[in-house]
Formats: structure tokens, C-alpha cells, sequence
């Protein structure tokens, strides 16, 4: 077994993302830490007790970070709704399970240190619960093996011209897990947005029948009407992304990197320059995705959401 600790600013695609790793036999979650980003930290919260008991997760949730490590936090509720679940109609069910504690920097590092080799980490939301863990145990950048994150732009950004939103959100957890020497894979908007879903998807999870399915359903349809109300064009595929990325390894091609993220620009914090030119200009401190399979990357995650939806 292949085991991975999520780091998670719980909204759909996060959710979409927790069960593509979830139903990928070969591969165990160990535990979840929760960071604001997409909603601020009781509402991230509120959304994985509640998938939690929905899909019977039985690994512990930790409460983490509830601001970034500079500034004020931002989030993306003006685009995914209040509960940042944005919906065709059925909302998760109010069921909870509970907090295995409200420390995740003190649990994620305490996994990382007893595990039996270095570990990794599949990263979904801004980096602040790194960040935190590596300032505060430095030594523990050694027990990582590998941090798969979902955020950054090898291109233009989407919460601002030029940053992408985890990056924006808190840019200077970027730079502390790069200084750290961390190896990190970036999964880029760039990257994700060659993976797209439709109105077609939701349906065929639909027809499988069931609340599970039902849910599913309109929680997919309604991330996909973010592009269009009417639901008429796709839909990029943002976290699920760098999961299939991660248990479907041949599925996307990285290339090596300097990656730094602007703190200061006053029109470009939170973007990531990457300095592709390396070791010419640089020396590689990442590996950022650049080509997506598609058709693979997309057959991973429906398909487990699709087995999800059968449970």
C-alpha cells in the first residue's frame, strides 16, 4: 500500500480529489489537515465532517491553519458559494463525524516523523499547515518525499491576472516549503485546465442511481456551471487533477523548475515565476506539471467518483 496525508481547504473539487485517492485500491490516507482558503476554516471544517460521514472516511481530521502566515485571508466564496459547494440541488447531508484534534501542524508532523520512510503529501489549498510544520521542525523536511500540490501558474492566473488562487492566498508558505528544499510538484493551473468535465459527466454519474450518485451528481453539475450557467461548456478539473496525477503517475509530465512566488508586487502577489531555463539560470527547486493526458487523467477521477457513488 501506498500511503498520503491530505492537506485540504475542503470544497468540491476537494472532495472530488479526496475520493479519487480514496477509491484508488493501491492507496491509503493516513490522515487530513484543514486549512482556510476556499472558506474560511469553520465552514472547511463543517465540509469534511460532513463528506467524512457521508463517504465513511475513517482516517483522522485535524483542524489547521486559520489564516495565512502574512495578511488577511481571501476567499473563493464569491465564485463556490457560502458553503463552497456549489450545487445543482442536493447539499452534503448534515451528518458529522468529529475532530480528531484542532492542531493538524502537530499531527501532520508527528506522522512525518513516525513514518516508516519519508512520506507524501497531497496538498489541495494554500501551504500554510507546511509552511507552519517546517518552520516549526525544520528536520522534519527530510521525512518528505514528496509534496503534490495543486496551486501555482506556469501561466496567467485566475483569482488575479497573475496569481493563481492557493498561491494568492498565502504566497509566502510557497517560498518556506521551496527554501526547505522540499520536493515539490506543482500541478499548475496551466496544467489543470487541459482536464475539463462536463454536464454529460454528472449525468452518467446520475443514472448509477442512489443518493450517493444523486449527490455526486448535482455537486459535479453545479462545479460545472462555475463556467457557464447553462452548464454548455466544460469545466477545468482543478484538485481532482493533481490527485490522478498522483495515483496515476503516467498520467501527466513535469518538468524540472525554479519555481518563487511574488510576496510584494503590488499586481503580482501570489504569482509563481518559473524559471523553466535551468540549471542554465537556476537550479531546479520543483517539477511543474506541463502535459496533461486528458482522457486518462479524467477517466481516474470519474471513475472513482462513479465507484464512490456505488458504495
Amino acid at each position: 500500500m501506498k500511503h498520503v496525508w491530505i492537506d485540504t481547504d475542503m470544497g468540491f473539487d476537494d472532495l472530488a480529489a479526496v475520493l479519487t485517492v480514496a477509491q484508488t485500491p493501491q492507496w491509503t490516507i493516513d490522515g487530513m489537515s484543514l486549512v482556510a482558503g476556499n472558506a474560511p476554516l469553520d465552514v472547511v471544517i463543517d465540509n469534511a465532517l460532513r463528506s467524512a460521514a457521508c463517504f465513511d472516511w475513517r482516517f483522522p481530521i485535524h483542524a489547521g491553519r486559520a489564516a495565512p502566515l502574512a495578511g488577511e485571508l481571501v476567499t473563493a466564496q464569491n465564485i463556490l458559494g457560502s458553503d463552497a459547494m456549489a450545487s445543482a440541488g442536493r447539499s452534503l447531508p448534515g451528518a458529522r463525524t468529529a475532530l480528531a484534534s484542532d492542531d493538524a501542524v502537530a499531527a501532520l508532523g508527528d506522522w512525518l516523523a513516525s513514518a516508516a520512510e519519508p512520506a507524501t503529501v497531497l496538498a489541495l489549498g494554500p501551504l500554510t499547515n507546511l509552511a507552519a510544520l517546517l518552520q516549526q521542525r525544520p528536520a522534519l523536511a527530510a521525512r518528505i518525499a514528496q509534496v503534490m500540490w495543486m496551486g501555482g501558474s506556469a501561466g496567467p492566473g485566475n483569482h488575479t491576472a497573475a496569481a493563481e488562487f492557493n498561491a494568492a492566498v498565502d504566497p509566502e508558505a510557497i517560498n518556506i516549503v521551496l527554501d526547505a528544499g522540499v520536493p515539490l510538484q506543482m500541478v499548475g493551473l496551466d496544467a489543470c485546465r487541459q482536464v475539463r468535465v462536463h454536464a454529460r459527466d454528472a449525468e452518467a454519474l446520475r443514472a448509477i442511481g442512489g443518493d450517493k450518485a444523486e449527490l455526486l451528481a448535482d455537486l459535479l453539475l453545479g462545479y460545472v456551471r462555475i463556467a457557464s450557467p447553462d452548464a454548455s461548456l466544460p469545466m477545468s478539473l482543478y484538485d481532482p487533477t493533481a490527485a490522478a496525477a498522483l495515483v496515476a503517475p503516467g498520467g501527466m509530465s513535469f518538468r524540472p523548475a525554479h519555481v518563487v512566488a511574488e510576496c510584494r508586487g503590488e499586481h503580482t502577489r501570489g504569482m509563481t515565476v518559473v524559471e523553466w531555463r535551468v540549471p542554465r539560470r537556476a537550479e531546479a527547486n520543483a517539477q511543474v506539471a506541463a502535459v496533461a493526458d486528458e482522457p486518462g487523467l479524467r477517466r481516474v477521477v470519474l471513475e472513482a467518483l462513479a465507484r464512490a457513488a456505488a458504495d
